[in-house]
């Protein structure tokens, strides 16, 4: 029976901590070894598996904690012999720090938000590269290795619930990035320019994700209104 592969999650949210590893529980193969919310958990973490004798196998690792940056934590921990593959989950869409995820050795890049679905597609993509690389010896030949290498590949789109688009969740999660307060489904949409119903879709996609928060706003009269925030 092939052992599964252990996996830490690296988040200073803890409610996206939460959702990062009930994905991660549901995906066959995979378990949670442990989360961490800052650097220093992190390495904790990973220095208590490896005394253990069970090294984390893979770093789900966002890159804005509250004690350094993420790929100062993957420097950190390859300087101190970690082996432990890293995928990047992060809303960090600057291509200077996806060429430095890459120089950093992070083998995925996985932008926020995404689905429960985007991540598996991740995961099985990167449980097939092991398994391609599991045998002892030598590679057959180049065919071998860049067959191991696209497995790590995604160039389908992301996946997300039905009748969502990639493009419209950009917008809809920048508008209530850029708000300075909570916003109704009604402005969101106004501000994204789409319905107030398809607002609502994005916005309580966002709140499954743990990207944003959902709370009542109370005025004088009536029934209060819910309103979106961007979870900080």
């Amino acid at each position: 029976m092939t052992a599964e592969i252990s996996v830490l999650v690296v988040e200073d949210d803890p409610v996206a901590a939460d959702a990062h590893g009930l994905y991660v529980a549901r995906t066959p193969g995979f378990r949670v070894a442990a989360t961490a919310h800052s650097c220093a958990g992190a390495l904790r973490a990973l220095e208590r598996a490896r005394a253990a004798g069970t090294p984390v196998d893979l770093a789900l690792l966002d890159l804005y904690l509250p004690d350094g940056h993420g790929l100062q934590l993957c420097r950190t921990l390859r300087a101190a012999g970690h082996t432990t593959d890293v995928i990047a989950v992060t809303s960090a869409r600057d291509l200077a720090m996806v060429r430095q995820a890459v120089s950093a050795g992070v083998v995925q890049y996985l932008l926020k938000p995404f689905s429960s679905a985007a991540l598996r597609e991740r995961l099985d993509r990167y449980a097939r590269y092991r398994a391609s690389l599991g045998r002892p010896g030598e590679a057959v030949g180049q065919d071998e290795v860049d067959q191991a290498f696209a497995l790590l590949r995604t160039p389908e789109r992301s996946a997300l619930p039905k009748g969502l688009s990639a493009p419209t969740l950009e917008t809809v999660a920048g508008v209530l990035r850029a708000a300075d307060a909570g916003l109704s489904a009604a402005a969101a949409g106004a501000a994204a320019g789409v319905s107030r119903i398809t607002a609502r879709r994005y916005l309580e996609h966002l709140v499954d994700t743990g990207l944003a928060v959902r709370e009542p706003q109370y005025g004088q009269v009536g029934r209060p209104e819910l309103c979106y925030r961007w979870r900080s």
